[in-house]
């Protein structure tokens, strides 16, 4: 989300690196070329557009100046995800860490993602998700020692209810009051505890072969599903009668679904 008095330049540092090198392009394409070739009555006007070809490189160039800074950004953020090795990993990140590395994970599931920049809260929003034109609203807390209560999960489900968001997660790398699950039942609303975030970092990290990782906590490399020949990963399962124990899945879910206990 834009801010108030937010440039171009900060909004191009936030977009994907090749955004700057097009605009770029276009602002040099339009002072150089377009402009300088049309006709206009006023003198002023031609007197602007003869200078305009002066100015094109320049600005082009400044225009420029957000793409390594945005492709560093994404290579930094990719390198965090794919260095979690658990849990305890992702509670020592900063709360900045945390919100990027949740973003990762959904931006790595095909979500369209928006990252709150304003360095706090947004009315309870830290993420915007798109897929197939449905908006999802993510909030992170990085709380350590806290079970998150009712009330964060409230506030966000009136922000989700008034952005007509499709559905809304709380993630966290602690867990949840029985009062917040309670109150989420029959909504919208996901609740993402520390080990739910572990088994969804581990689906989106590139597949390693446990024989060359030390305590992969993936099945062993003999282990393929017998359906579909594919790997098996070790998950947690986060909803139903087994919520919480951990089962081997293929890796291709949901294309195959087969699972096998541990």
């Amino acid at each position: 989300m834009a801010r108030k008095n937010e440039s171009i330049l900060d909004i191009l540092m936030v977009l994907p690196w090749w955004v700057s090198v097009v605009v770029s392009a276009l602002a040099y394409w339009t002072l150089a070329i377009l402009l300088p070739s049309m006709e206009f009555e006023s003198a002023l006007f031609k007197g602007i557009a003869t200078g305009l070809p002066h100015v094109a490189p320049m600005l082009a160039l400044v225009l420029l100046v957000p793409a390594p800074i945005s492709a560093f950004n994404s290579w930094r953020k990719r390198k965090l995800l794919d260095t979690q090795k658990s849990v305890a990993t992702i509670r020592d990140l900063s709360w900045k860490e945390f919100e990027e590395l949740v973003a990762e994970a959904y931006r790595r599931q095909g979500y369209q993602v928006v990252e709150n920049n304003r360095g706090g809260a947004d009315g309870g929003v830290d993420i915007w998700l798109k897929k197939d034109g449905a908006l999802h609203l993510i909030q992170c807390k990085q709380w350590k020692s806290q079970k998150i209560g009712v009330k964060v999960v409230r506030e966000l489900y009136g922000v989700m209810t008034a952005e007509g968001a499709a559905s809304a997660s709380v993630v966290c790398s602690g867990m949840y009051t029985q009062e917040a699950k309670n109150f989420v039942t029959g909504k919208s609303i996901d609740l993402v505890d520390g080990p739910q975030l572990e088994v969804m970092i581990r689906q989106v990290q590139p597949v390693q072969s446990s024989a060359t990782v030390p305590n992969c906590k993936s099945a062993p490399v003999s282990s393929s599903c017998p359906r579909c020949g594919s790997e098996l990963v070790r998950r947690r399962a986060r909803k139903g009668k087994n919520a919480g124990n951990e089962f081997y899945g293929c890796s291709t879910f949901p294309k195959c679904r087969y699972t096998k206990r541990i």
